[in-house]
């Protein structure tokens, strides 16, 4: 089935971001798995090639296409290099943290931030899961107590994504511990702030190439002016904005699902066992058939979602179903295609390995299987 999706600008970037990926990344790649870092300089490379900002207007340095296909394609595109781990580092700072300066920020806040926020040379990262608090936001214990024309922000944070190179952190804090979910507020940490500590780089089953860190806010002084939004509103604000993150989540789901899929034919052409092709045995066209279905179906609901949320009518329900059932998906097509490659599926020189491995976090963040599960079964009246 043809996919309708994208129109010629949309393809025309897709060619610009392969492009970039075969000069700039391919030939890194595997020093950035094994250093369990990407280079700086890369998210610069990116600045510059216009892949940073897309949504943001013009004037503050953005591509001003508030359009999340073009989203969909630069994460589709890491994806099926084999680069899921980036397509995750440059997904949240595209397509999380931006709606968040975009909607929230004050103009000064906007002038400030967002000219780096394209150039490259600001990395974002937000900070809301703690040790012990999992997908409970409402239980953060990070704290930002008013002092005059400052909070004295206090917390750790876990599992942030671009932790390490990260210029600008939105940090989910209590404001008014007493309030629950209302007591929640965001607030905008700077490199540099006194206080404000780089945790552990974490090591991690997969995505080994993502920037993954903890972070301390040890009475981190935040200036009032790098409040984002209204104080209380913090909670509100997330799940505003958590749809857009489980869309693109779901975007890279599909596409390394796909990727998979292709690497898998053509193994099973070239394999060959018994005397034939492995995969004319019945059991393996059976497999490769299923996924086929599977995939293209997940795609075709993927893209009236995408489609949705460009134009506003997308609910968190529908978000949370595509992010559950893709991801799902996504690890097992992996797993199902890691075993017909038999052997040589585990060993690193097959890209099905690292696939494999990068699959499994997706059921996890940005909302677990278990977590979209219950906005569904809620929203059925239970």
């Amino acid at each position: 089935m043809e996919r309708t999706l994208f129109e010629a600008d949309h393809h025309a970037f897709r060619d610009a971001v392969g492009q970039f990926i075969k000069r700039h990344v391919t030939p890194e790649y595997d020093r950035w798995e094994a250093e369990g870092l990407v280079d700086r300089k890369l998210w610069h490379l990116a600045g510059e090639a216009g892949f940073l900002g897309t949504a943001v207007p013009a004037r503050y340095g953005g591509g001003d296409e508030p359009d999340f296909r073009y989203n969909a394609v630069l994460v589709e595109e890491f994806a099926r290099s084999g680069a899921a781990s980036l397509s995750s580092g440059f997904g949240l700072h595209n397509d999380v943290v931006a709606p968040y300066l975009l909607e929230l920020g004050t103009e000064e806040q906007k002038s400030r931030w967002l000219p780096g926020f394209c150039s490259g040379g600001s990395v974002t990262a937000i900070a809301m899961t703690e040790p012990g608090t999992g997908s409970d936001l409402k239980a953060v214990r990070t704290t930002a107590v008013r002092e005059g024309d400052a909070y004295l922000l206090n917390g750790t944070k876990t599992f942030i994504t671009n932790g390490i190179h990260a210029d600008l952190v939105i940090v989910v804090a209590k404001t008014d511990p007493s309030a629950g979910a209302r007591g929640v507020s965001l607030l905008v940490v700077e490199r540099g702030m006194p206080g404000f500590e780089r945790g552990r780089k974490l090591a991690k089953a997969g995505m080994h190439a993502q920037d993954t860190a903890e972070l301390v806010f040890n009475d981190v002084r935040v200036p009032a002016a790098n409040l984002l939004g209204e104080e209380g509103r913090g909670f509100s604000y997330l799940m505003a904005n958590l749809p857009q993150e489980r869309l693109s989540i779901s975007a890279v789901a599909v596409a390394v699902a796909q990727a998979a899929f292709d690497w898998t034919v053509r193994y099973c052409h070239d394999r060959k066992a018994f005397g034939q092709e492995i995969g004319t045995f019945q059991n393996s066209r059976f497999k490769l058939a299923e996924m086929a279905t599977e995939i293209e179906m997940a795609q075709v609901y993927l893209d009236r979602a995408i489609l949705e949320l460009n134009a506003g009518t997308l609910s968190a329900v529908d978000a949370a179903k595509t992010k559950w059932w893709t991801t799902e998906l996504m690890k097992r097509t992996a797993d199902t295609c890691l075993q017909l490659h038999g052997g040589y599926g585990y060993m690193d020189e097959y890209p099905i390995s690292r696939a494999w491995r990068d699959a499994r976090i997706h059921t996890i963040f940005g909302g677990t299987t278990e977590i979209m599960k219950e906005i569904i079964g809620r929203d059925l009246g239970f």
